[in-house]
């Protein structure tokens, strides 16, 4: 019983996390002229065994627009996210963006910064 229930445990650890983030979670655009666009993309790979899907993504304002496909992602394919940010303040910013996946309650959370000139 001991030994099922230690199984149990670690078989819950494994695929918790559902994508891998192939260039990593924050992006840095650097000095960006104020009143231009930037735009950047963040990619991912399934970890799940199954078919997953992005439900919903999530910014921290109305400057950052994501983009995303709403076609499932098959197990171990890549995929990515595009975001764009409108630099219309002077100044560093820092943007938070969360992405929610099927079968998942909590979303990974995302980060674009830069400096607007």
């Amino acid at each position: 019983m001991k030994l099922n229930s230690i199984l149990f445990i670690l078989l819950l650890g494994i695929g918790t996390t559902a994508v891998e983030w192939q260039n990593g979670t924050t992006y840095d655009f650097g000095d960006i002229v104020e009143g231009e666009t930037a735009v950047c993309y963040f990619h991912f790979k399934n970890n799940q065994s199954f078919p997953i899907t992005i439900d919903n993504v999530r910014t921290s304002c109305g400057c950052t627009a994501p983009d995303w496909s709403p076609q499932p992602i098959e197990p171990h394919a890549l995929d990515s996210i595009r975001i764009e940010f409108d630099a219309h303040d002077k100044g560093y910013f820092k943007k938070h963006i969360r992405v929610f996946f099927s079968h998942r309650r909590k979303a990974d959370h995302l980060y674009v910064e830069g400096y607007v000139e």
